[in-house]
């Protein structure tokens, strides 16, 4: 009797474990669908399944705690973020449907799931759990394995087909089709010429100045600032720094201020040695 409460009671630190994670995870799952950029709503679920997994290794489910950080967490959601990457999704892009009723229909498929969710925690929260014993005895592995390829096998396979299927939207969604022949190498250079582009590789930033940074512009052999040595983002932004030739004099001024300065500081000690000994 006494072995029976105990695999039915909860210690402090298994209360405080699932009241601190779960808030955390029903965030991450808020997130997922509440956030305006693709890229951070997958990262909130992959927070939320990251935490499924915590909970797994938590009840000694070692095998669902690891295929949930290695295959869902690891692979299927890098594999979101990929396509997020590659489609482009935006904040910016339109929210016009272009099938009508999905939102209703989304709706309804929400209620039921919910529905379906709520049934499934009552029936295991009235009733015990009967035939675990019998169903892990030859390993969870085993168990699960048997379970994933008998009584559940169309679930499973029907699963991998819509993993599939995604994978291959995503493709079909991130392909170009070319509606025009290739330009060859020799066009392109020929293009250049006739339109009187940059022929050569653009010429680094600082060349023969001072100074080697992304934001300094290099000076041609004449002194003058090259406009072609910087990005144009930089110079958008106005983050360029000054290498004209009045910058660049006033810049020597200054220079042969402090040299005079030191100078001074130098020769003024000299001068008072040279009295003393004069003196004496």
């Amino acid at each position: 009797m006494t072995t029976q409460l105990a695999a039915y009671s909860t210690s402090t630190g298994e209360a405080f474990q699932f009241w601190i994670l779960g808030t955390v995870a029903v965030l991450g799952a808020l997130g997922t669908i509440l956030m305006k950029r693709a890229v951070h709503s997958a990262l909130c679920l992959a927070g939320t399944m990251i935490i499924l997994a915590v909970f797994y290794l938590a009840n000694g489910a070692y095998f669902l705690g690891v295929v949930q950080i290695i295959v869902y967490t690891g692979a299927i959601m890098m594999l979101f973020l990929f396509v997020v990457m590659l489609v482009g999704v935006t904040a910016a892009d339109s929210l016009k449907e272009t099938i009508k009723g999905q939102r209703w229909l989304a709706l309804l498929c929400g209620l039921g799931f919910g529905v379906l969710l709520i049934a499934g925690i009552g029936h295991a929260s009235l009733t015990e759990f009967n035939g675990i014993g019998q169903a892990n005895a030859g390993g969870n592995v085993e168990g699960l394995a048997a379970l994933l390829f008998t009584k559940y096998v169309f679930a499973f396979e029907i699963t991998g087909a819509l993993l599939i299927t995604a994978a291959v939207g995503a493709m079909v969604l991130t392909h170009r089709e070319r509606t025009e022949r290739a330009k060859t190498q020799r066009e392109l250079a020929e293009e250049r010429v006739r339109e009187g582009k940059q022929l050569p590789p653009l010429p680094a930033p600082g060349v023969y100045a001072r100074h080697n940074a992304v934001d300094i512009a290099g000076l041609l052999p004449d002194g003058t600032p090259s406009d072609l040595t910087v990005s144009k983002t930089l110079r958008e932004r106005g983050q360029i720094r000054d290498v004209s030739r009045e910058a660049l004099n006033d810049l020597k001024a200054l220079e042969q201020r402090s040299e005079e300065r030191l100078e001074r500081r130098a020769v003024g000690p000299a001068k008072f040695q040279r009295s003393e000994e004069a003196s004496k």
